[in-house]
C-alpha cells in the first residue's frame, strides 16, 4: 500500500547549534539560530518559509521564531505531543502539508536549555504537576519513587532480562557503540571520549538495572530541518533526503513510559504499529534498510526496537548486537552520530539529521557501503513514530 505523502517531500536544510552544557543563552535564541543554519544548508530564506511544525513540549512557538526570523505569514502550524515519541512525527506533519498543497516549505525545530534548564533526569517536568488525564497516570507509579524516565523504564529493561537472558553487558555495548561513533563526530559532546564495557560496567547504578552509561545526556542546544516538495528540491543546494514513508502510533491500553498493564512489556506495539507502516508505505522490508538511527535515550530499549521492526526475532538483540550487525560494516549500522547517548539530547531531532547526512554520504562515519534508505525512530515506551529517508531516484 503506497501513501500519498510517500516521496512527495524531502528534507533538504539541516542546521545545528553546538551541543553543550551551558548555552548561556535563551531557548528561543537557540530556536532562531537553528533554523537560520538550516535554511541557509538549503539554499533558502526565511520568507520562503510558510509552515511549522512542533512538538508541545517546544517552548519557543512558531509565531515567535517567525518574528524573530521576519518570516511574513504562515500557512501551516502544528504540534504533537509524547515528547521524543514525536521525534519523526512533526516530519510526517510536514509531508503532509506539502502533498497535499497546504504549504510549500516547512521547518522543523527543537531548541532547549535542558541540562542547564530543567533537567528532564531530576524529576517531572512542571507540566506533569497540571491535574489533566493525560497526567493522570503519575498517580499510579509516583507514590511507588517511579519519578524519572530511568525509573520508568527499567522495569521494561528488568523484565526483558528475565524473559530473553539479556545482560547489562549486553546492554552496554550499546552505549559502547555510541560512543565510539560520538568519539569520532566533532560535534558530538563526547568527541575523542569513547569508553569500554569496563567503563560501562563500572557506572554507577541509576535505576535497577539501569546504569549511568545506560542513560542519554542531557544537552542544551537547538536543531532545526527544512522541508519541501521532492520536485523543488532538486533545485536546491543538498542532495535531497527524500521522506519514503512516515508514520506514528499508540498501541492498547497506552501510557506514556509506563505501560506495564499488557500481557507482555518486552514488547512494543506502537513500535510494531508503526513499523508496519513504514514497511507498507515504503515497499521495503527490515533486510532491505541501509542503517538505522534508533532513539536512544536509554540501551534497552535499542534493542527492543531491533526487535520490534523485525532486524532480528524476540529475544534475538543481546546475540545481533553481539555479532557486530551494529558496526559500520555490519548489516545494519546504527546510531553513527554517537546517538543521544554521545552526541547530544535533542529529543532525537539531531538522529533525524544524521539520517539526512547518511543520504548525502555526509555523516562522519559513513558506512563504506551505499546508502540508499535510513529508519529514524522516535522514542519508545510512549506513543512512537518513526521515517523511512531515501536517496532521490
Amino acid at each position: 500500500m503506497t501513501s500519498v505523502i510517500s516521496k512527495q517531500a524531502a528534507i533538504v536544510g539541516i542546521g545545528a547549534t553546538e551541543f553543550s552544557k551551558e548555552s548561556g543563552r535563551s531557548e528561543w535564541r537557540l530556536a532562531v539560530e537553528c533554523v537560520q543554519i538550516a535554511l541557509e544548508d538549503a539554499g533558502l530564506t526565511p520568507k520562503d518559509v510558510d509552515g511549522v511544525a512542533l512538538f508541545t513540549m517546544e517552548n519557543n512557538p512558531e509565531i515567535a521564531v517567525a518574528r524573530a526570523l521576519g518570516i511574513p505569514e504562515l500557512k501551516f502550524f502544528s504540534k504533537i505531543p509524547h515528547g521524543g515519541g514525536a521525534a519523526a512525527a512533526p516530519f510526517q506533519q510536514a509531508a503532509m502539508a506539502i502533498a497535499t498543497g497546504v504549504a510549500e516549505v516547512v521547518i522543523v525545530y527543537r531548541a532547549f536549555n535542558e541540562r542547564s534548564g530543567h533537567r528532564f533526569g531530576s524529576g517531572p517536568p512542571p507540566f506533569a504537576y497540571v491535574s489533566n488525564t493525560d497526567q493522570e497516570y503519575r498517580n499510579w507509579v509516583n507514590p511507588y519513587g517511579i519519578m524519572t524516565p530511568a525509573q520508568q523504564e527499567a522495569i521494561f529493561a528488568r523484565r526483558y532480562m528475565h524473559k530473553y537472558g539479556a545482560t547489562s553487558e549486553d546492554f552496554g555495548r550499546i552505549s559502547v557503540l555510541s560512543r565510539k561513533h560520538a568519539a569520532s563526530n566533532p560535534k558530538a559532546w563526547f568527541y575523542e571520549r569513547p569508553i569500554t564495557l569496563e567503563d560501562h560496567q563500572n557506572s554507577r547504578m541509576i535505576a535497577d538495572p539501569l546504569r549511568l552509561l545506560d542513560c542519554c545526556q542531557e544537552s542544551d542546544g537547538g536543531q532545526a530541518m527544512v522541508i519541501t516538495g521532492v520536485e523543488r528540491a532538486r533545485d536546491l543546494k543538498q542532495k535531497p533526503a527524500v521522506i519514503r514513508a512516515a508514520a506514528q502510533g499508540i498501541g492498547p491500553n497506552q501510557f506514556s513510559m509506563t505501560s506495564y498493564y499488557r500481557d507482555d512489556i518486552t514488547r512494543l506495539p506502537e513500535v510494531e504499529l508503526v513499523a508496519n507502516q513504514l514497511w507498507q508505505q515504503s515497499g521495503l522490508s527490515p533486510q532491505e534498510v541501509d542503517a538505522a538511527i534508533l532513539y536512544d535515550a536509554f540501551t534497552p530499549m535499542v534493542m527492543m526496537q531491533l526487535e520490534d521492526y523485525g532486524f532480528c526475532g524476540r529475544g534475538e538483540a543481546p546475540g545481533f548486537v553481539y555479532d557486530g550487525n551494529l558496526e559500520l560494516d555490519g548489516a545494519l549500522p546504527v546510531n553513527t552520530h554517537g546517538g543521544q547517548l554521545g552526541e547530544a539530547y535533542i529529543h532525537g531531532v539531531n538522529g533525524v539529521a544524521e539520517g539526512v547526512r547518511l543520504i548525502r554520504g555526509e555523516s562522519t562515519n559513513q558506512p563504506k557501503k551505499n546508502i540508499e534508505n535510513v529508519l529514524v525512530t522516535g522514542g519508545t515506551a510512549v506513543p512512537h513514530s518513526g521515517l523511512l529517508l531515501a536517496v532521490d531516484e
